[in-house]
């Protein structure tokens, strides 16, 4: 058996087990894609990252699901240059570029006059397309009727990224009474059968926020629900800045939270420039080490 050392971190959150959990394993590079994908599985969260050499980057990063690779992952970038920072290992550098299977971001990192860090990553440029299916099979598809949603703005893939599938919510209280099937996804989402389900609402439990969310996984990603989703929230940025606040000329500057109903309390802070035709959108986030603990490969 061969012993791999994952490193448990919180991220969008400075407090531990809150905010969004990811593996880090610094030992990518001496790993097959089979192996990072079993360590992935028996780790079990959302996402588990491999930061690994990058001929192209300053590094590059691998994201996995319990059941697959994902392109990107905001949440599980922000834990895995947290670890390379606070370990000494990125050294200085406070500027530099990342390898997804989503294109070459750029990272930016801050540091408080408390010590505390602040990663700031650029995302996609966002895509949005029209969800032409059955609203009620959706609303359904999700413990509500179609009466709790939105219906003064649209239901839309968007990605940042990664898709996912943007829910407009009337009320806040709709959340505590949302159960996800999320087998049933695939069949509502023709367009896009393996999309994640992202309801949100201009509603908030934080007066600081602008915009509260909950995530839940496409049925082949192994996992029923994101705790606070950053590149989800990148793109929700890029909703509010397309159809609900559109006449802005500074930047937009808006906050999400994300993760109460599963006492998994985050922040995302998201900031959305008008660059020309398009937005450019990035994510700022923090995260916190929890421990390490060690999964067994085989030989």
């Amino acid at each position: 058996m061969k012993s791999i050392k994952v490193y448990h971190y919180d991220a969008f959150s400075k407090e531990a087990n809150q905010g969004n959990p990811a593996g880090v394993v610094l030992n990518g590079d001496e790993l097959t894609d089979a192996q990072m994908q079993e360590i992935a599985f028996k780790v079990g969260f959302n996402e588990t990252a491999f930061p690994v050499k990058s001929e192209v980057a300053d590094l590059r990063i691998r994201f996995f699901t319990p059941g697959h690779e994902m392109n990107l992952c905001g949440h599980a970038t922000m834990a895995t240059v947290y670890a390379l920072k606070s370990k000494g290992i990125l050294g200085d550098k406070t500027e530099l570029t990342i390898e997804s299977n989503a294109g070459i971001l750029p990272i930016k990192i801050n540091i408080s006059v408390d010590s505390e860090i602040f990663i700031t990553m650029k995302q996609a440029s966002p895509q949005f397309k029209v969800f032409s299916g059955s609203k009620e099979d959706l609303a359904n598809s999700i413990g509500l009727k179609e009466a709790d949603l939105d219906a003064d703005l649209p239901i839309l893939y968007g990605s940042t990224g990664v898709w996912t599938l943007l829910i407009p919510i009337k009320q806040l209280d709709s959340f505590k009474k949302i159960v996800p099937n999320n087998k049933q996804f695939p069949k509502i989402l023709k367009e896009m059968p393996k999309s994640s389900v992202h309801p949100f609402c201009l509603e908030t439990y934080d007066s600081s926020a602008d915009m509260h969310a909950r995530h839940f996984s496409s049925p082949y990603s192994g996992t029923i629900e994101d705790a606070v989703t950053g590149t989800a929230s990148g793109v929700m940025g890029a909703f509010y800045a397309t159809y609900i606040n559109n006449n802005f000329k500074e930047p937009l500057n808006l906050i999400v939270e994300q993760g109460h109903e599963i006492e998994k309390d985050g922040r995302v802070m998201v900031q959305v420039s008008k660059n020309e035709d398009k937005h450019d959108v990035e994510i700022t986030g923090n995260a916190v080490y929890v421990k390490a603990f060690d999964v067994l490969l085989e030989d």
